[in-house]
């Protein structure tokens, strides 16, 4: 009977802990993006955890993340509801000329009275310009338990009655112009059209699309399978069959989603975010 009490026991700090690390990870996507280095020596290299929303400051944050880190051909793990649509570019750029992998999942540390150790979660979300942020990366993998979610941009001001909202040129312009500059950025980073297709065809008023393995591979978003070297759980990705795939889109606007399951969409001007409003770029600015 102690012996089952205990195991019981074991059991539901186990559901809690995951319970902790799930809520923790859920506030992270509504804050700004933070830039963690996560240490996993002696049994990994270690990675970059990118969390949150992409601001205006995200790209200038990053900088300051990396200076004096040697940071060629590092791992960025997201796990990001998205953001500015002209900021995640930037952003993304910068992933580029690192020549780093890119990935979905969600960094946990475990301190135990004997040591440290990091263990990355696949259970994640990358949604909306998180998307393009993974197609950033030289080499882009997807957990099978991830989620990689895409939808239409839009104006953030007016995301919650798109239907209902009044629109002028300018508006228009302002979003045509991004999606030119959405367009470019997804070819240079090697990805395919369909992914803008397949996101500009979700408009603010239905749920953001999850895109299935074959759409990960026929917009380019994959370009391997991963696997952990034999070292252990915390061991670093490595490439184990380069997959070559093929190639559907969205742009000024943001989506966020407060939680799994309830994807929130808006745009460039405010990042609407778990009831709390956020300023992003304006419209017209950089």
């Amino acid at each position: 009977m102690l012996l089952v009490g205990a195991a019981l026991c074991i059991a539901l700090m186990a559901v809690l802990s995951g319970s902790v690390h799930a809520g923790v990870a859920l506030e992270e996507r509504k804050l700004p993006m933070k830039f963690t280095w996560v240490d996993c020596e002696p049994n990994c290299r270690g990675w970059v955890s990118a969390a949150g929303i992409v601001t205006a400051d995200s790209p200038r944050n990053f900088d300051e993340f990396a200076r004096g880190r040697q940071l060629g051909g590092a791992t960025i793990v997201l796990d990001s509801s998205g953001g500015s649509v002209n900021a995640s570019i930037a952003l993304g750029r910068r992933f580029r000329e690192l020549g780093a992998l890119t990935t979905v999942g969600v960094s946990v540390q475990t301190n135990t009275a004997q040591s440290a150790s990091a263990n990355m979660t696949p259970v994640a979300y990358c949604e909306s310009m998180c998307v393009f942020l993974l197609l950033s990366g030289k080499t882009r993998y997807v957990p099978e338990t991830a989620h990689v979610r895409v939808h239409q941009i839009w104006l953030g001001d007016r995301a919650n009655d798109a239907k209902g909202a009044t629109y002028s040129a300018d508006d228009l312009m302002i979003v045509e112009r991004d999606i030119g500059r959405l367009a470019k950025y997804t070819f240079d980073m090697g990805g395919a059209g369909d992914l803008l297709s397949l996101s500009l065809n979700v408009p603010p008023w239905e749920d953001l699309h999850e895109l299935s393995r074959d759409e990960l591979r026929l917009t380019n978003l994959v370009t391997t399978d991963m696997d952990a070297q034999a070292a252990g759980p915390n061991a670093a990705m490595v490439e184990l069959t380069p997959k070559p795939v093929q190639g559907r889109f969205v742009s000024s606007a943001v989506a966020t989603s407060p939680e799994p399951g309830r994807p929130v969409k808006s745009a460039e001007a405010m990042s609407r975010t778990g009831g709390l409003r956020t300023a992003m770029t304006q419209p017209g600015q950089e």
